[in-house]
This record gives C-alpha cells, structure tokens and sequence, in this order.
C-alpha cells in the first residue's frame, strides 16, 4: 500500500464478490460487477426509493452482467429508476436493456445522454479519416494509429443504447429518493457532464469516476475535439467539490473501495497531474516532443495497445493544457512537435 492509499480510511476493506450485494450505508447497498479489462470491475449503488431502489449505473452489455440483473431481479430487486452519470459502457451499457426490462425512466446529464447517441448513431464518430490524421499528425505510428481507429466500434458492443426518453440532471438541482435529498453535481475531464451525486443527510458522496481512491480517472482528449482542455476541466471540478463538499464524507466511488478523506484525496489527484506536467516540462525543455514521444516520459511502464490509447489521450490533454496556459508552444511542421515556452 502506497502512501497515499495509507492515508485513506476504507471502513470496508474488502469489496463483495462480483455479482453479490452488501450493504455499505443505511438504505444504501453495493453491488459490485465484473469487467472483462485490467480494471475488472464496476461499482453500481442500489438506493433505497420508496417500495423499491433506485439504480446508480449499470455495467456493461455482456450476458454475465445481464445474467447478475436478471438474478437480482428474480430475487425481488424492484428497480423504481434507472440514474446514469456518464457515457462510458461500463455505466450505461445495459440501459436500454434495463429500462425495458423493468420499466423505468432514466436520468442523466444531457451532454452524456447526446454524447452516447452520438457514438451511437453517427458512424463517422467511431473513426474518421480527420481522425487518422488527428493520430497521426501527434507522432502516433501507422500500425498503433489503425489499431485506436477500430477500437471505438467495441463501444456499441458494450451497450444497448439508451431509451428515446429521459430526465436531464442538472447541476445544482436537488434529486429526491422518497425520504433522501441528493443534490447533483457534474464535472467535466473524465467526461464531458459526468454526474455525482451529494447526500447532505447521509454524509454520502456518489462520486462516480471523478474522484477515485486507488487511480486517476483517465482524462484524455479524443479526436472528435483535437483542442479540448479536459484536464483544466477535471481540475476545475476537484476544486469545486473541495469547496462545496465536507472532508468527512463517504466516497462511494465507481470503482475501487469507498472511503473517507475526500480532501486528501482531490489533493493527491492535484498533485498527481501537476507531476506529469513537470514531467513533460522537463521533456520539451531538452528538445521539441511529439505527444506520441511523451508517453514514455509520462508512463514507466511496457503498454499494451488498448493502454497505449489512453495514455496518448492523456498525454495530448497535459500538453492541450500547457498549451492554453502558456507553458508549451507548437513547432510548425507535418508532424506535432511541442517546446517549453
């Protein structure tokens, strides 16, 4: 355990089964699924809502997660709304499913909901020649640039869509659960309008991904917004919640444990990005990088090609971030080369 897990109070050091339901806090449950990826699993809370509960998340769309709900359900789940707070397959992936199953609305941020359609049904959004050429120009090589082209089509083998209906969550509005107040909270970076979610009575933060005990939240930029600063918007938004919500809370984070010392802990994010932009200073001060050479600078560890995407994603967005700070100028040419100021 590192220090800055040490630091961390986990009140339940240990996560149920994949599949099982534990209770974590009164009218709360925890249900922890199976993802078939280095992060292999997927935190879904079940909140107490009136004769029912209300469901936070959903998993992705494969038939052993489908066979989990469909065990629940059996033994007297009565599911009474379904609540997303992101796009991402491992959150909505059996929406549609669920939603018919069942026959509940569902709730989400808007940019989620129109982002997931627009994966969903504009062909060109999965890849693109602009997008190719997006890869290409940032230093990334032919072979590993053809491999992130066809990567996005497992987005729509991972969900089932969403409903043509929904309820919009709004930041600052107060979502009722019977007797519980949530009050909605969204933050930008790991996604562009991610929900979380504040109960003020239980001392409950749903923190979805943003905030998460053991990793960072992968902040990247896509080819769809070549000059997008989703890392400004991932700090921006751990500056908020530090000022809006108590340092004592229980994070009931989307992955990993839930756990206390939510101010440690968006300081430790902090820090940990502020690191890698010290670590690509030093780079682009020796000579002019391309994102694609700064990987190695940011990742001292042999990638895969699945994690090789990310971390392109997530080089390009400390460098877009430098960029609009001032920290780092474009040197003209074919391919992207990127200077200390």
């Amino acid at each position: 355990m590192d220090a800055s897990i040490a630091s961390l109070d986990f009140p339940v050091p240990e996560a149920p089964a994949p599949g099982s339901v534990t209770a974590i806090a009164p009218g709360v449950r925890w249900l922890r699924l199976a993802l078939p990826f280095a992060l292999d699993h997927v935190n879904i809370y079940l909140i107490a809502d009136g004769e029912g509960e209300a469901v936070l998340d959903t998993g992705i769309a494969d038939e052993p997660t489908r066979a989990v709900w469909e065990t629940l359900l059996s033994g007297g789940l009565r599911p009474t709304r379904l609540i997303l707070t992101h796009f991402h397959p491992d959150h909505i992936g059996l929406a549609n499913w669920l939603v018919g199953r069942c026959g509940i609305n569902v709730s989400m941020p808007l940019t989620e909901y129109l982002f997931a359609q627009h994966l969903t049904h504009n062909r060109e959004a999965l890849g693109s020649p602009t997008h190719h050429d997006f890869y290409t120009r940032n230093g990334l090589p032919e072979t590993e640039a053809a491999l992130l082209m066809g990567r996005g089509h497992h987005y729509l083998r991972m969900t089932t869509g969403l409903p043509p209906m929904f309820r919009r969550l709004r930041a600052g509005e107060t979502l009722r659960l019977a007797e519980r107040s949530l009050q909605v909270f969204t933050g930008g970076g790991h996604a562009p309008e991610q929900a979380m979610l504040w109960d003020r009575g239980g001392s409950l933060f749903f923190a979805a991904d943003q905030v998460l005990a053991k990793i960072s939240p992968n902040i990247s930029v896509w080819p769809q917004e070549p000059d997008a600063d989703p890392l400004g918007l991932y700090l921006e938004s751990l500056a908020a919640l530090r000022a809006a919500i108590p340092a004592d809370v229980l994070v009931l984070p989307a992955h990993n444990l839930p756990f206390r010392g939510l101010h440690e802990r968006l300081g430790q994010l902090a820090d940990h990005h502020q690191a890698r932009c010290d670590a690509v200073a030093r780079a682009c001060a020796e000579a002019p990088r391309t994102v694609y050479e700064l990987i190695a600078f940011m990742f001292h560890r042999k990638l895969d090609a699945h994690q090789t995407g990310f971390a392109f994603g997530e080089a390009m967005a400390h460098v877009n971030y430098m960029v609009t700070r001032g920290d780092l100028v474009m040197v003209p040419g074919d391919v992207r080369r990127f200077r200390l100021a």
